[in-house]
């Protein structure tokens, strides 16, 4: 009991500070009720200082100095019967700018083996190794910066980050839970090209060929730093959607796929190696040379996409945490941005090359694994200057960044 208070005294601590929510895993506070109800608690802060160059001042040549409130979630998780169970989160993604706290997470659970279980509600989508690590357990601070599915698009039009309303279906396909899978039906671009209303179809399969991750359901993490032992998981995503993109006068069907590797091994030192890898294709079926010019396009990527990142957490322990150095590559190629305009045979003229990339090279400093760390980095490329906006006249230079991030986790 006096464990369980001292919990809850520090769970209220970091709610009143304004440290709110976690990410997926159950942490934090446990009340346990009787001996199949209980209830958690937890919290979690994304915060940093970046500074870019060549976005600020009048002429655009002076170089920016940004704190920001990247995440504050507060989530909570329960059980009411042996086979069900909710999960209830709460993010503030914009909270920099004013943002307000929104309903990240609703969901109702029915799990009763290991082979299959049923959540409905407001969720994950079944997608790739990022999105379903979220933000708190990746690798690196900053989120991958492959091309989002129409998911992450960053309205309610189609979901937001990553979660959509529907049902999902989970579990190991094999009794030593090295396959397994989820997949689910959700509502998916409402209104707009969609007026069939027509559903969002998604899925994933993995398979963990060394160690079996364990994580929270179908969720996933991006680094167990060695405690997970060794891990080789490759997953393959995929996603459709009949007119899940365009414009109502053009609709188009969205297909959406990704293939995502993870290995981590422990050395003979202590160390942990670190490798991961992504490779996305997006392919909207529908469109003509001037969707992209429509403002009632719902326009997403269209192409190709892949990141790579290596890690390596030093065994030594400095201080109160460990260093681990890394690197990371991302590319993006779309099809339809860099253009300026439409010929007479209705094809897009390009204006430069749509492909955007960006190097990152960084150290971060483990002292609880994903309940706290701090990261620094410095990153080159376009992806700062034209982001995830892939419309056709977005430009933007290869400029240099310096950012900072503190996360913490309850």
């Amino acid at each position: 009991m006096k464990a369980i208070q001292t919990k809850k005294a520090i769970a209220g601590l970091a709610f009143g500070m304004g440290v709110l929510a976690s990410g997926s895993a159950l942490a934090g506070a446990t009340i346990k009720i009787d001996d199949t109800k209980w209830l958690s608690i937890g919290a979690g802060l994304r915060t940093s200082f970046s500074t870019v160059e060549g976005v600020a001042g009048r002429s655009g040549d002076k170089w920016s100095t940004d704190f920001g409130i990247n995440n504050i979630r507060l989530y909570v998780n329960g059980q009411l019967h042996e086979y069900f169970k909710f999960e209830f989160n709460t993010d503030c993604g914009d909270c920099t700018d004013g943002g307000d706290m929104i309903i990240l997470d609703v969901i109702g659970k029915f799990e009763t083996n290991d082979y299959a279980n049923l959540w409905v509600g407001r969720q994950l989508m079944p997608s790739d190794r990022a999105e379903l690590s979220g933000p708190f357990y990746q690798n690196t601070f900053e989120f991958n910066k492959t091309p989002f599915y129409p998911s992450d698009f960053g309205s309610f039009d189609a979901g937001k980050f990553g979660r959509d309303d529907g049902v999902n279906l989970w579990g190991a396909l094999t009794p030593d839970k090295k396959l397994t899978y989820v997949v689910g039906v959700f509502d998916g671009l409402n209104g707009r090209a969609n007026s069939d209303d027509n559903l969002n179809y998604a899925g994933r399969v993995s398979y963990n060929f060394l160690d079996v991750e364990k994580n929270p359901g179908y969720y996933t993490s991006s680094t167990y730093y060695g405690k997970g032992g060794d891990i080789l998981t490759v997953g393959v995503a995929g996603q459709y959607q009949e007119d899940g993109a365009g414009s109502s006068i053009t609709p188009a069907s969205f297909f959406g796929s990704s293939v995502d590797v993870l290995f981590e091994k422990v050395l003979g030192n202590a160390g942990v190696i670190t490798v991961e890898g992504e490779y996305k294709y997006f392919n909207v079926d529908g469109y003509d040379g001037s969707t992209a010019f429509d403002p009632d396009c719902f326009c997403i990527f269209e192409g190709n996409a892949y990141t790579a990142t290596a890690l390596y957490l030093l065994p030594q322990k400095v201080g109160i945490g460990q260093f681990q150095p890394y690197v990371r590559y991302t590319n993006n190629e779309p099809q339809n941005s860099g253009v300026i305009g439409v010929n007479e045979l209705g094809g897009l003229v390009t204006a430069e090359s749509p492909t955007r990339e960006e190097f990152e090279a960084g150290l971060n400093y483990i002292i609880d694994g994903h309940n706290a760390n701090i990261s620094l980095m410095y990153q080159y490329g376009d992806i700062a200057t034209k982001g995830r906006n892939y419309s056709p006249d977005v430009t933007g230079d290869h400029v240099h960044a310096i950012k900072l991030g503190l996360e913490i986790q309850i």
